[in-house]
């Protein structure tokens, strides 16, 4: 969205704690892969990518433009947020043929509107669609070069990505891939300003290459074994209710008896020609039992009342989108027309709503009624001064 807003289903998962792109259930960002990856295989791609992309921008914009060599560091979402400004401009580019997985860019909103003023030759342009427009062919341009530049290498043969979409949005809003990835930090100097672009790989994007190119990971910790030692440690316990010896001659096979109180467990022999075999018995309180049976023990599911009170909110993320903007508007009332009646208006016509003359008009947000009010006049422009608000349960749909 080009105003910075967010729509009514992330505002809604944001509150709820859901994962948007590395923020889990509990708001805390997916630990990082324990292996670690060996960059310096991917230090050759990055710097054929920042010759390509200064030559790129200055054929696009028309100014000077150096890009320096970009840093290549693994981080996770925590960090990333460290390094970039609080409101930026997302563009997602994920491969989907050769390699496949997560592929982001980040911009600050200076570069995006240094670049927008270049390419479209105006002064101080807004972030809005034009200006996204342009970061996402820039973007587009880069991922060509990079995709050239790979593929040159015969690695990964029909290698694609999706179209660069970009998006203004607060930086909690990002969708980052899950766990580790791999940040390249690009230094770019145009026509004097010196800004930063970040390109973001998958962790999954950055192995395939860099074992493509011969490399691999650094050897991770070793892996806590003392479960297994401890599964492979006799039991005391477990050896005095094991398999007994077993004679051959008679060829006699047989569980030893054991009484635990009340309870004694034997085997009866059962005889196959000169074989003997036992069987499990089991007594409880004098009652012979064969093998035993669990029976699974059945309860209906109990679903707690729906109640009317107010419903309390989760506030641990709600900081994250004090500064976004939402669409509010007020409502006179509705009506219902046929076909026929509506093709016959005209200049003149009167429509008559559902609403009685005084009575309070809906106060709406993202097209959600949130509270009734009643219309004002300020100097020359209508108001709506709040008179009720609405509880979460009249916000529900079918009470409307």
């Amino acid at each position: 969205m080009s105003d910075g807003a967010i729509s009514q289903e992330e505002i809604d998962a944001l509150l709820a704690g859901v994962d948007m792109g590395g923020i889990n259930s509990t708001g805390i960002s997916s630990p990082a892969s324990s292996a670690k990856l060996d960059l310096s295989y991917l230090k050759d791609i990055a710097s054929q990518n920042s010759g390509a992309l200064a030559s790129s921008l200055e054929m696009m914009t028309g100014a000077q433009v150096k890009v320096d060599e970009a840093v290549i560091e693994t981080v996770d979402r925590d960090q990333t947020l460290r390094k970039i400004p609080e409101m930026v401009i997302a563009v997602t580019a994920d491969f989907t043929e050769g390699l496949y997985g997560s592929h982001l860019f980040i911009l600050a909103p200076e570069l995006t509107q240094k670049l927008a003023g270049l390419i479209n030759k105006e002064d101080s342009p807004e972030i809005d669609d034009m200006s996204l427009s342009v970061v996402s062919e820039v973007v587009s341009q880069h991922t060509g070069n990079e995709i050239t530049n790979i593929s040159n290498t015969g690695k990964f043969p029909g290698l694609a990505c999706n179209p660069a979409e970009a998006t203004h949005v607060p930086k909690a809003m990002v969708h980052f891939p899950q766990g580790s990835f791999v940040l390249f930090s690009y230094p770019l100097t145009i026509d004097g300003s010196v800004y930063t672009l970040w390109e973001i790989m998958g962790e999954e994007v950055a192995k395939s290459l860099i074992v493509s190119f011969g490399g691999g990971q650094t050897e991770t910790p070793a892996a806590d074994n003392s479960f297994a030692q401890q599964s492979a440690t006799p039991n005391p316990a477990q050896n005095s209710m094991g398999m007994p010896q077993m004679q051959m001659g008679g060829m006699q096979m047989g569980m030893p008896q054991m009484q635990m109180g009340g309870m004694q467990m034997g085997m009866p022999q059962m005889q196959m020609g000169g074989m003997q075999m036992g069987m499990p018995q089991m007594q409880m309180g004098g009652m012979p039992m064969g093998m035993p049976m669990n029976t699974p023990n059945v309860q209906s599911v109990q679903y707690p009342m729906l109640q009317n009170g107010s419903v309390g909110m989760e506030q641990g993320n709600i900081g994250l989108i004090m500064d976004v903007y939402m669409e509010m508007t007020v409502e006179l009332g509705r009506t219902k027309k046929l076909i026929k009646d509506i093709l016959g208006m005209g200049e003149g016509t009167i429509i008559e709503l559902d609403k009685l003359a005084g009575e309070p008009v809906d106060i709406l947000v993202n097209h959600k009624p949130i509270a009734k009010g009643e219309v004002v006049v300020i100097d020359e422009n209508f108001g709506v001064r709040v008179t009720e608000i609405l509880s979460p349960m009249e916000r529900l749909p079918d009470s409307q």
